[in-house]
């Protein structure tokens, strides 16, 4: 199976750079099919073929994935890959596919609120 397709590098292409998101899409999950890990892209970089997204591994956090790293990950038995693409997810919002994540994005919106209200009262001058 491909890690990547032609048709998921256009996708990517189409959402673009995500890093004013407060609630960025997910546009793949991947999935160590024997153990633990899941690597959830938002962003992809055809030239150095890296996403950007949130890992879920021995810590949960944001960063950078390289997908020819990904692919070559073996079973040290049998030889086989051991990080697939889910072939069934669709894309959404990551507080959809991580729940864990609500508190952190609600507070992120507070405070953009937060900063717009002050944005619009330093413009307010009052009638004289």
């Amino acid at each position: 199976m491909k890690i990547i397709t032609e048709e998921l590098k256009n996708r990517f292409a189409e959402v673009g750079r995500q890093d004013d998101k407060i609630d960025p899409i997910v546009i793949a999950r991947y999935f160590n099919a024997f153990g633990n890990g899941m690597w959830l892209a938002t962003e992809y970089d055809p030239v150095s073929e890296t996403c950007f997204g949130y890992v879920q591994l021995f810590e949960n956090e944001w960063g950078y994935l390289s997908i020819k790293e990904l692919g070559n990950v073996k079973h040290p038995k049998f030889g086989i890959p051991m990080i697939e693409r889910d072939l069934h997810f669709t894309e959404k919002p990551i507080s959809l596919v991580c729940p864990e994540l609500q508190k952190s994005i609600e507070r992120q919106k507070e405070l953009r609120e937060m900063d717009r209200n002050e944005d619009i009262s330093e413009d307010f001058e009052p009638e004289r």
